[in-house]
């Protein structure tokens, strides 16, 4: 078999990450086949925030840059599926392959299915039932655009047959006739690789004086938190009445949206106690080892991130999601986490309740640490066979 051409393309932090695994394993198992040529449409591309991903886990930097940066849904997507239709025309990959639900992700994949490039979507299925959130209009126009979809769970696999996607697998998948796998989730694939290095390497608990066991991750950056004035001063002040009430530390690496928001719309009074509360530590956005070792260690993770969700569960924590639904609703209905959406006292009920609650379960919702691994066969053996 020729050297096949894959483009992938992200445009978020947590897609670099998810993207790791899957270099990783074209790297070290399937480098004679596959070559990949790595795309970063510059949605969300901050120095701080982005090289250092690629330079811990090792992956090489982006082949290209669009360079799209901020703006309104429309026009950030517009950007992106204007440089990727061009782009993809130049490269003529064999396929494209995007990850999850961002503008990036649709425009990448409206763009390859447009010009008849197969499309795989890592993270397939998943779903909110809520459409009132761009993620969720973009995971399910992807999906029925690709040819080959990979869901991380058996609920993703449920909510594709009712969407009438056959999960009979066919000879050769495209567009019209996809196949459909559940894969386990490249994150944990991640997690496990990454645990032992980010032991080796992080200094962010003695840099922050903070005791295993003793501390809360909490981490905020959706738009319907942060700049909405009623709903980022209702988290604050569940944060810090947590705080009092529990004696626990909690580390809030900040989100550059976050930051402005905080400095515009919380009350002069919040920010007075915020600034007087030691144990509330505000820092800079974390590399993956460093959030890693915060996961693995923290009593408990409060988010409204989709991944910290996930990784709270790899990681055996108990997490309070600051959304009103979630797209991993296994680990809800485990017993794991609780929605409280930025209900103030929703925040606060269900974060002692998770602190004071022992009997928690962890069954394999996830997979067995080799997604990355079966993709890359699949996409061999379906797609570029």
């Amino acid at each position: 078999m020729s050297l096949k051409k894959i483009i992938t393309v992200i445009g978020a932090r947590p897609q670099i990450i998810k993207a790791a695994a899957i270099s990783r394993a074209i790297a070290t198992e399937f480098s004679s086949k596959l070559q990949e040529i790595i795309v970063h449409t510059g949605q969300h591309y901050d120095e701080n925030m982005s090289d250092v991903f690629f330079q811990e886990l090792g992956i090489p930097k982006p082949a290209y840059n669009l360079n799209v940066g901020s703006g309104s849904h429309g026009s950030m997507t517009a950007k992106m599926l204007d440089g990727l239709s061009t782009l993809f025309t130049e490269e003529k990959p064999d396929a494209v392959l995007v990850y999850g639900d961002t503008n990036s992700t649709i425009a990448a994949a409206l763009a390859a299915a447009k010009i008849h490039i197969p499309v795989i979507h890592v993270e397939a299925g998943l779903r909110s039932y809520n459409k009132a959130m761009p993620e969720e209009l973009n995971r399910i126009a992807c999906d029925h655009m690709s040819s080959l979809l990979f869901s991380p769970t058996l609920a993703g696999m449920e909510n594709l047959k009712k969407e009438g996607f056959n999960l009979a697998p066919v000879q050769k998948a495209s567009i019209d006739h996809p196949n459909t796998y559940h894969c386990g989730d490249v994150m944990y694939d991640n997690s496990l690789f990454f645990s032992q290095l980010s032991d080796e390497q992080s200094t962010i608990l003695s840099q922050h004086q903070l005791e295993k066991e003793q501390f809360i991750l909490c981490t905020i950056h959706r738009d319907n938190n942060t700049d909405d004035a009623t709903s980022l001063n209702s988290i604050f002040n569940a944060l810090v009445r947590i705080q009092e009430k529990t004696g626990h530390d909690i580390i809030l690496p900040l989100h550059p949206r976050t930051k402005k928001k905080m400095e515009e719309l919380l009350s002069p009074d919040l920010q007075t106690k915020l600034n007087k509360n030691e144990q509330i530590k505000i820092i800079p956005p974390a590399g993956f080892l460093d959030i890693i070792a915060l996961e693995k260690h923290a009593r408990m993770i409060i988010t409204d991130s989709g991944g910290l969700q996930k990784e709270a569960f790899f990681f055996e924590k108990p997490c309070v999601i600051l959304r009103e639904q979630t797209e991993w609703i296994e680990i809800v209905s485990n017993g794991n986490a609780c929605l409280t959406g930025a209900d103030e006292e929703l925040i606060v009920e269900h974060s002692l309740e998770l602190l004071s609650k022992s009997d928690f379960t962890f069954p394999s919702l996830f997979g067995d640490g080799n997604a990355a691994k079966f993709i890359c066969q699949k996409i061999l053996e379906d797609l570029l066979c």
